[in-house]
């Protein structure tokens, strides 16, 4: 059996005004996908993967139409010369927003259908934080998505999706989507797996896996920073038996639906004044802050400054803040050199209307040795605090991120990392866990945040309204 392999990966807040252009992609092409780590668990199944395309990059900003243009163009230029093929697999994310364009994966999806044709069964797999439209599950076969926030079952996923277009493949049986949209959208913050409801909600997924004729279920939370109509939650199940699906995606959404008012931040929050009033007064060590609104790997710009000035107006001391986002800075520190004591306007530097950056004087401790400007990264200090200093937008969420660089986490008295919940590596060592509520593109008091597009009634945004769930089967059940 002849499958290909593809798909685009990004989550896009519409607040954030930075685009995405190519340069902020990591790309794999033809073999090299096949090569790489992300994929290798492809070799484990009996069919022959075809690779296109794949493009990943962190959340951010919409992705310039350009940019998604030439990707999707050559995406489709690969696809063109593997027909006729059995099975298309699209490894996607789900919230990718793309300049003068809503539900792009609508749009990805749908081209990658029109040419394959009919016959051809379509896999997809997800982040529970993507949205879901009615054209895209018009387009699928197969669907699955992530089961845990922090994502930890990513390539779990990957391989259910895969293996059951394989299934499919090998009996010559070919399932049906369908979905049951719920009119909820919140943070991923409030709504991880690793507190109650959702993990109460998520731990329903294997058992109804196990139904006769239900292949897959699904849970989506969606990505409540896409200001569209698509942002919402939803129940998608995959399998055979119309009946006991509509049944399942309705019991499903009706739960989710029940349980909107007990999501909760599974860590103590506060304002930005209040978390670092807290964390400088804590009898315990390393206090990590997470700075929320700010989150690049929800979307933030990662470039503000709001926390730095108020640790250095409180006196803080024994702080490592990764970090910052600003090429400038960044690169005056390596044109300085280890040693030098020189001043810097650190933040604001890409979004200046949403923050004011911080001017002060700083010594350089660290220098990160690497070939790509890009990849460039300072270790600065200034009265008791450690700053990361870095050229592009990129998370600290691995003990590593930091020991490259010198710094040891564990030492710390308070770690500060533009956040949401804690990965898994930081989330252990936290004595306590703070997460600020600050603002910023990734805003989790999404409620203050514009609703221009957002579909009415939603919750949180609506509070009394009544919700009874409704099922809407892919376009492709006609035929099975």
């Amino acid at each position: 059996m002849r499958i290909a392999v593809g798909g685009i990966h990004i989550e896009c807040s519409t607040y954030n005004p930075v685009l995405n252009e190519e340069k902020d992609f990591r790309v794999l092409r033809g073999d090299a996908l096949l090569a790489s780590p992300y994929f290798a668990f492809l070799k484990d199944y009996e069919a022959e993967f075809l690779p296109t395309i794949h493009a990943r990059a962190i959340a951010g900003g919409p992705v310039s139409r350009a940019t998604y243009e030439a990707f999707k163009g050559e995406f489709l230029e690969r696809l063109k010369p593997l027909l006729p093929l059995d099975g298309l697999y699209l490894a996607m994310h789900g919230a990718m927003y793309v300049e003068g364009m809503e539900d792009a994966e609508g749009d990805w999806i749908g081209a990658a259908r029109a040419l394959v044709g009919e016959a051809c069964t379509v896999s997809a797999s997800y982040d529970l934080h993507g949205n879901v439209t009615q054209r895209i599950i018009d387009a699928l076969d197969i669907y699955s998505t992530y089961r845990t926030a922090p994502h930890i079952d990513v390539e779990e996923t990957m391989r259910r999706s895969v293996s059951m277009l394989v299934k499919s493949l090998k009996t010559g049986v070919t399932p049906v989507v369908l979905w049951a949209p719920v009119p909820v959208v919140l943070p991923g913050e409030r709504t991880s797996t690793v507190d109650e409801p959702a993990k109460s909600l998520y731990e329903m997924l294997p058992d109804i896996d196990t139904i006769d004729g239900i292949w897959d279920a699904s849970l989506m939370v969606g990505y409540v920073w896409a200001d569209e109509p698509r942002a919402t939650a939803a129940a998608i199940i995959t399998g055979t038996d119309h009946a006991v699906m509509e049944r399942e995606a309705r019991r499903l959404a009706r739960a989710y639906w029940d349980a909107r008012e007990d999501f909760v931040f599974g860590c103590e929050t506060g304002s930005l004044e209040e978390c670092v009033a807290r964390a400088i007064a804590s009898p315990t060590a390393p206090v990590v802050l997470a700075e929320s609104g700010d989150n690049p790997t929800g979307g933030g710009v990662g470039d503000r400054a709001d926390v730095l000035a108020e640790l250095i107006g409180r006196g803080a001391a024994g702080v490592v803040f990764a970090g910052i986002t600003d090429k400038a800075a960044t690169e005056a520190c390596y044109a300085a050199g280890v040693g030098a004591e020189l001043d810097l306007s650190v933040g604001a530097s890409l979004d200046s209307e949403g923050s004011k950056p911080v001017n002060a004087r700083f010594i350089v401790e660290f220098l990160h040795e690497t070939a790509e400007p890009a990849d460039r990264q300072a270790v600065v200090s200034i009265d008791g605090i450690d700053l990361v200093l870095s050229a592009k937008r990129r998370p600290y969420h691995n003990i590593a991120d930091f020991t490259r660089l010198g710094l040891d986490p564990h030492k710390a008295r308070i770690i500060v990392v533009k956040s949401g919940y804690l990965s898994p590596e930081l989330a252990p060592i936290a004595n306590p866990s703070l997460m600020a509520l600050s603002t910023g593109v990734v805003d989790q008091f999404v409620e203050r945040l514009p609703r221009l597009r957002k579909q009415h009634p939603t919750y949180p945004f609506d509070k009394d309204f009544a919700f009874e769930p409704q099922v809407f089967l892919s376009a492709r059940s006609a035929g099975t």
